[in-house]
């Protein structure tokens, strides 16, 4: 007892340090307004699971409107702006989706099982905040575990998402439905954007806000400046957990594109823990391409090109192996009888996960090397970067 009043002694006194902490560091950075900082924060906290894109298709469309010479959607719900009507045709993706789940059942006690929509590493799911869009607005859960003192021994570190289940406060299925909750709802990961030191953001969806933010920030310079080609700036929909990459598929058949870059996540390998050959990125390290993923082989020579911009433009390049890595890049380079394809990476800690961690200058180079790229391909050197002739 007198161990529990001594520790509890110190925890009074650690609140009342961080309340002080808190209260000393709470004023609002000048990072705070920046216009980029405000994007990445309003496209990272809008819920957007896969098939249930509505609030960041509507931030994208509000958005590209005043930018674009034209606006317009596939059959799934992507979104396709326009820049330019003559010279080869530049596809430039991101899709708007994340990782999310979806309400698989209800049971008689008020808890909810939850079909995981898209790869999640397990360990990163139990008692995480969640927001279930219902018929009657969202409603905020829990995915509750056991507690520490009952959870059997074998628990610890084995968690699955069939182990998990989602926790509104309703007491039986009756009050679960008295909310608006029933089969098929989508379910969002909560986690709200922050600024962190060294001009780092934390939030959830990097994968693939991130690459939509990117868009609008490219569309945002070109809106004001000549390019000798046509742009397709599109937000995709169903990239997570799927093989097909479902949205890229069909907005790729509609734009019929002569170069196509999906702009993603980059996997950084400098935390604790993998080995060096598990990916080769680092945060703050400028932006990335893949090389290598189940879904890429990249066209060499506009993998050459690309490098030779960023050397061009003093913009550090960093390449990717990742075998378990997959993208938009893989759909869109079937079309058109083959596309040349690359995907262009802003670098991502702890992706497919509450939260992730980016670093600004990673975000405002990408953008550069994709504005140097886009005004570098006229049509003769995408017919260079096309022709196989030996």
């Amino acid at each position: 007892m007198r161990r529990l009043l001594f520790s509890f002694h110190i925890l009074l006194s650690l609140a009342g340090a961080c309340r002080a902490q808190t209260q000393s560091t709470s004023q609002p950075s000048p990072q705070s307004h920046d216009r980029v900082v405000q994007l990445l924060k309003e496209l990272t906290e809008a819920p957007g699971p896969p098939g249930s894109e509505e609030s960041v298709r509507k931030i994208m469309t509000e958005r590209m409107h005043p930018l674009a010479d034209s606006v317009s959607y596939d059959g799934l719900g992507s979104i396709i702006a326009q820049q330019g009507n003559a010279g080869p045709r530049i596809m430039l993706d991101a899709h708007m989706d994340e990782l999310g789940g979806m309400v698989r059942r209800i049971r008689p006690d008020g808890f909810i099982s939850m079909q995981m929509l898209g790869y999640w590493l397990s360990a990163a799911l139990p008692d995480q905040r969640w927001m279930i869009i219902g018929s009657k607005g969202p409603v905020l859960a829990v995915t509750d575990i056991w507690d520490a003192h009952i959870a059997p021994h074998d628990a610890q570190g084995h968690l699955q998402p069939q182990d998990l289940f989602l926790d509104t406060g309703a007491r039986s299925a009756a009050e679960v439905q008295a909310l608006g909750i029933s089969p098929g709802d989508p379910v969002a990961p909560v986690s709200d954007f922050a600024v962190l030191a060294n001009n780092r953001y934390l939030s959830k969806a990097w994968d693939d806000r991130v690459g939509c933010a990117v868009i609008l920030e490219v569309m945002r310079r070109f809106a004001k400046s000549p390019h000798p080609n046509q742009i397709f700036y599109v937000g995709t929909v169903q990239e997570e957990g799927s093989i097909e990459m479902r949205g890229a598929a069909t907005s790729a058949r509609i734009i019929n594109p002569d170069v196509g870059f999906s702009l993603e996540v980059g996997i950084p390998n400098d935390v604790p823990g993998p080995g060096p050959e598990a990916a080769q990125e680092v945060l703050g390290g400028g932006p990335g391409m893949m090389l290598y993923s189940f879904s890429e082989l990249p066209n060499r020579n506009l993998v050459a090109h690309v490098k030779k911009i960023a050397a061009d433009q003093h913009i550090p390049l960093q390449f990717d192996f990742v075998p378990g890595f997959g993208d938009d890049a893989g759909a869109i380079k079937l079309n058109n009888g083959g596309v040349p394809v690359t995907t262009v990476l802003v670098p991502a800690r702890s992706t497919h996960a509450h939260n992730g961690i980016i670093d600004r200058t990673d975000f405002d180079r990408t953008v550069d090397l994709m504005v140097a790229l886009i005004q570098s391909l006229d049509a003769s050197t995408v017919a260079r970067i096309k022709s196989f002739a030996p």
